[in-house]
C-alpha cells in the first residue's frame, strides 16, 4: 500500500496537519489505496529529517511539510535554511516533499492568517494526491495562475501577435 507521509510543528499557530490529513481522507480511490503517516516536530528547522526519515524508514512516496516562519528576519533567515534543508531531503531520497510554509507576516490579521493557513495546507495536501494519483490534474492547470493560500492569480496572456508554443501531448514544448 502506497503511503503519503504528513509533517507538521509545534512552532507553528495554526493546525495545518489536521487540515491536510482531512483533506488526503476526502480524496477519492482511483482505484488506489494509501495511507497517511503523520508526525509533528518541534519547529520548522527539524521538517528536513523529519521527511527523509518518512521517506526512507516509512516508505513514503512523497512528503508534505508543513511549517510557520514567525515575522521577525531571524524567522526568515531560518525558514529559508529550513528549505534549504527540505531540497536537499528531496534530492538525497529522488522524492518529492512540498514545503508548505505560512509566513506570519503574510497578514497582520489572526482570522486572515487562519484562512491562509486552511487554504494552503489543504491545496497542497490535494496537490501530493494528484502528483501520484491523478498527474494529469496538474497538467490541467499549468499556467493558469493557481495559488495555494489565496485566490487565484489567474493566467496572462501573451499581446496580439505573439503566441505561445504548443504542448505535446506529453506536456513538453515542442522541438524547434
Amino acid at each position: 500500500m502506497d503511503r503519503i507521509g504528513v509533517v507538521d510543528t509545534m512552532f507553528a499557530r495554526y493546525d495545518m496537519g489536521a487540515e491536510a490529513l482531512d483533506e488526503l481522507a476526502s480524496c477519492p480511490g482511483h482505484g488506489t489505496s494509501f495511507e497517511v503517516v503523520y508526525r509533528t516536530v518541534p519547529g520548522f528547522k527539524d521538517l528536513g529529517v523529519a521527511c527523509k526519515r518518512l521517506i526512507e524508514a516509512e516508505h513514503c512516496r512523497i512528503v508534505v511539510a508543513l511549517g510557520m516562519p514567525g515575522k521577525a528576519p531571524i524567522d526568515q533567515v531560518c525558514a529559508h535554511e529550513a528549505s534549504q534543508g527540505i531540497m536537499l531531503a528531496q534530492l538525497l531520497t529522488s522524492t518529492h516533499i512540498l514545503e508548505v510554509f505560512v509566513h506570519e507576516n503574510e497578514e497582520n490579521d489572526p482570522a486572515a492568517l487562519a484562512a491562509v493557513c486552511v487554504d494552503r495546507a489543504r491545496k497542497h495536501a490535494r496537490n501530493a494526491y494528484w502528483m501520484l494519483y491523478a498527474p494529469d490534474e496538474l497538467t490541467r492547470r499549468a499556467g493558469k495562475g493557481v495559488r495555494q493560500g489565496y485566490g487565484d492569480a489567474g493566467p496572462i496572456r501573451p499581446e496580439p501577435g505573439h503566441g505561445s508554443p504548443r504542448r505535446s501531448p506529453a506536456g513538453a514544448a515542442p522541438g524547434r
